[in-house]
């Protein structure tokens, strides 16, 4: 192929004459040569012949290194935007993100004099490093947010180094604590300055090496930033476009006049690029999923334990102060779902709802909870020295007031949190979070129990068991029985602390006092015993449960009271005191998460010897039957006939609930947990498309198709039996009567039957495809009466032949029957000429040849 070439022209402003043909066609003002495609006007790839218009980044050396600086500025900025998530905000990674790469663009603009070269530049750069930096990142600490302390530099030094480690230790996103912006500053300083350094060489070659820091950028962001971000794909595309056109105007291969054919090239990359990403599966490498932290949160002693400690030693005294906090809120240390049969304590298993999921935060804490915002400051006072830091509601921020607060864990699971260096009087910190909005009591009651994995309460006891099934075993929604729950042991149940002056009231929470409590002579004790066991009680039935440990605003009652809350100033105050202290359970709800139900009596409702405390009897209950239950947890629960049947029903039936469980278990296994069923409808399915292609074949297309599709039927029969049958139909006929052992005269005579109907160009009539298929039909019956019973399964389910919906005819078969249609044409013809039919005499000659021309055409 050849194109027409013309000198190129260097003044920009004079057209070029069109090319016109001459009448060879060759073109009348250029002279030949012999190209390519790549030489073609339109194509964007050119080879190196002559002088070509190039794009170069401005004719001034400063305009030049401006360019540059934009496109490592570009670079800089997305390769560091995948920290955004990590720090939650755009505006708070901007903020250092934007003036390091700046800064850093333009200490490297200053070594292009030569004065300020190496030397300076180092001195730039510490300046910016370790002075402005630790003022953008540690604002806090400076003299009017501007001028930098002592505190400022030290540190700005320790967090220079210390930044990234607080990434990755941190659950997203971070904020700005503990200078966590100086990881953002440092990526983006030393990046834009070692990219910058190389892309202002003159040399533009130089350049590429500047690329391999931006690079690096990418790298690090990637492993310090999150697994689903929103920059990712949108980052490398815009990072690879811009690196390309950079490094070709620098290497001088951009050409402006072929900009369409670079647009339309650079879309269709842009599209591969981003139809590949997601059509791969993301598996980043995160260094913060790599990261254990030193916290084991199930080493801490129960907190539930502790409880009565609280209303002994510290009564009267204002152990928390809250100002701002929302009227009536609770306010919450430690939330318990394991129970080993003496207290109950965190699960020993990081697992999704566990409640020892707790991970290091900074400032900011991520949270999907929906309710009314609050931000509440709260100070400690006397008699709470603990590990929990009390927090109400699901938290968003928390900042401490001192400086050099230690590390900070948050369990987004529970909402509650672990302070390792201890809660002292005097801790000042704020939070700003959500109070959830609380369901009604009928809302409650139409919601059904939540689904989640929970540690199995070990050693339950028995009277748990029965009086949760007595009580509330009847109720159809989980919201409903929980509630029934709740209010029955507030109903039934005595209030005692057991100290002194108290009524007696055995301390502790494990099986054997609520054993005490619910199956004893005196339903007598606290919020940890009734806490305690309503929580057995609801996984008795198959509820979702978990105690919390916190602090409400008690009216006289033990209610709680929104008139605790007090106004002074321009603060709403309060004071919990150390008999504010309470236990509480929570149900996990469809619809409304973790709901809170306190089930211990009214304080006021103290015995004495006069009344009777024994809790109500389960096999005197009268109550309805329960009613069956789609969840097999419950029902497996309820089934048990612990309190549904007393005397002499309860001896008759005991001995058949062995069986009766046995069958449920066995029926359980036999429909859910069987391979069988899988392999019985596989082979199901494969009987049932053998079945319809037959029945369609029978019965589909004129009554000449249908014949031809019955001797299909019986080939593919043979074929998928092992049969190695080929040819015509008649050798067909043949091979499958040697081998399957069948007097070949049946198959021959069906064979001749499908050759009349395929070649004769008579009518066929429904009638001789109905009795043809009837012989089909005994004839493969015959065929699988003649294979050994393993064989003729494998036949039925062979699977050959059976997508194709016809069989590609053979040679031999296609020969014959053209043969046989240029002697129906030979003979047509004979009869509309009136001439006799030409005698084949194998001689040589016009007529008589041992092949006609029509037999060959």
């Amino acid at each position: 192929m050849t194109y027409q070439t013309m000198p190129f022209d260097p003044a920009p402003d004079r057209a070029a004459a069109p090319l016109m043909p001459d009448a060879t066609g060759t073109g009348t003002n250029t002279s030949t040569t012999t190209g390519s495609w790549a030489d073609a006007t339109h194509s964007v790839i050119w080879m190196t012949r002559g002088h070509r218009a190039t794009l170069k980044l401005g004719r001034e050396p400063w305009a030049r290194h401006i360019a540059n600086l934009a496109a490592v500025a570009a670079l800089t900025l997305l390769a560091v935007s995948n920290l955004i998530d990590v720090y939650g905000s755009p505006l708070v990674w901007a903020a250092a993100a934007v003036p390091s790469t700046l800064i850093g663009c333009a200490v490297a603009l200053a070594g292009v004099r030569q004065p300020l070269r190496l030397w300076w530049q180092m001195v730039f750069l510490a300046l910016a490093q370790f002075v402005v930096g630790p003022v953008v990142a540690l604002n806090g600490t400076t003299l009017g947010h501007v001028i930098p302390t002592s505190a400022t530099l030290a540190q700005g030094w320790q967090s220079t180094f210390g930044s990234f480690k607080y990434l990755i230790s941190i659950a997203p996103p971070v904020g700005t604590g503990d200078g966590a912006l100086m990881a953002a500053w440092t990526l983006g300083l030393w990046t834009a300055f070692l990219t910058g350094l190389f892309a202002l060489a003159d040399d533009g070659r130089l350049a590429t090496i500047g690329a391999l820091p931006a690079f690096a950028s990418f790298a690090a962001c990637a492993l310090l930033g999150t697994a689903d971000g929103w920059w990712r794909i949108g980052a490398g595309v815009a990072g690879g476009l811009i690196l390309v056109i950079w490094l070709s105007s620098r290497w001088e291969l951009l050409e402006l006049g072929r900009w369409i054919s670079a647009l339309v090239i650079i879309v269709l990359a842009a599209g591969l690029a981003v139809g590949a990403c997601l059509a791969v599966p993301q598996d980043r490498t995160i260094l913060r999923d790599k990261y254990e932290p030193p916290l084991s949160p199930y080493d801490y002693t129960s907190p539930l334990s502790g409880l009565r400690a609280y209303v002994k030693d510290h009564k009267d005294d204002t152990v928390l102060t809250a100002r701002n906090l929302p009227a009536g809120a609770p306010v919450r240390l430690a939330v318990m779902d394991r129970f080993d049969g003496n207290v109950w304590n965190l699960s020993d298993s990081s697992a999704s709802s566990g409640s020892s999921n707790y991970r290091r935060v900074g400032t900011s804490i991520a949270s999907k909870a929906k309710g009314d915002r609050f931000t509440a400051t709260f100070t400690v006072g006397e008699g709470l020295a603990d590990t929990w830091l009390p927090l109400s509601g699901a938290a968003g921020t928390v900042t401490f007031r001192s400086a050099g607060a230690g590390d900070f864990y948050y369990n987004t699971d529970t909402d509650s949190a672990i302070y390792p260096d201890g809660v002292t009087k005097g801790l000042t910190y704020t939070e700003t979070g959500v109070i959830p909005r609380i369901p009604t009591d009928k809302q409650i009651d139409k919601a059904d129990a939540a689904q989640i994995d929970q540690p199995e309460a070990s050693e339950s006891p028995d009277s748990a068991a029965k009086l949760a099934t007595a009580l509330a075993g009847g109720q159809s929604h989980g919201g409903a029985t929980a509630r029934a729950l709740a209010d029955k042991l507030k109903e039934n149940g005595w209030f005692s602390h057991g100290l002194s002056g108290d009524y007696p009231s055995l301390p502790g929470h494990g099986s054997y006092r609520i054993d005490k409590l619910l199956g004893g002579k005196e339903m007598v004790g606290d919020s940890e015993q009734y806490a305690s066991a309503m929580a057995l009680m609801a996984r008795d039935l198959g509820l979702p449960s978990r105690v919390v440990l916190g602090f409400i605003p008690k009216n006289k009652d033990g209610s709680i009271s929104v008139n605790r809350a007090v106004k002074r100033g321009d603060q709403t105050v309060t004071e919990f005191k150390g008999n504010d202290i309470e236990a509480w359970v929570e149900i996990k709800l469809d619809g409304y998460g973790w709901v809170a139900f306190y089930p211990t009596p009214k304080e006021t409702k103290v015995p004495d010897e006069n009344q009777n405390l024994t809790p109500p009897n389960p096999q005197t209950l009268v109550r309805q039957p329960p009613v069956p239950l789609t969840d097999p947890l419950r029902d497996e629960q309820q089934a048990r006939g612990r309190s549904s049947l007393s005397g002499e029903e309860a001896d008759d039936t005991g001995a058949n609930l062995f069986w009766q469980r046995f069958g449920r278990v066995a029926r359980r296994v036999a429909v859910y947990g069987s391979p069988l069923w899988t392999v019985l409808v596989i082979c199901g399915a494969i009987l049932l498309a053998k079945s319809i292609q037959l029945a369609r074949a029978r019965k589909r297309g004129s009554p000449r198709v249908r014949v031809a599709a019955g001797w299909r039927a019986l080939t593919a029969l043979a074929r998928q039996s092992g049969v190695d049958a080929h040819g015509t139909r008649r050798d067909e006929a043949r091979a499958m009567a040697d081998q399957l052992g069948i007097a070949p005269a049946e198959f021959l005579t069906m064979s001749r039957e499908a050759d009349y109907a395929a070649f004769s160009g008579r009518d066929v009539d429904d009638g001789q495809a109905v009795r043809y298929w009837t012989g089909v039909d005994g004839m493969r019956k015959a065929m699988l009466d003649r294979l050994p019973r393993a064989r003729r399964w494998r036949t039925r389910l062979s699977l050959k032949d059976v997508l194709p919906a016809h069989v590609v005819p053979t040679p031999a078969r296609m020969a014959a029957g053209l043969a046989s249609l240029a002697d129906r044409i030979r003979k047509a013809r004979a009869n509309a000429t009136g001439a006799k039919e030409p005698k084949k005499t194998g001689k040589t000659g016009k007529t008589g040849k041992k092949k006609s021309k029509e037999q060959r055409s």
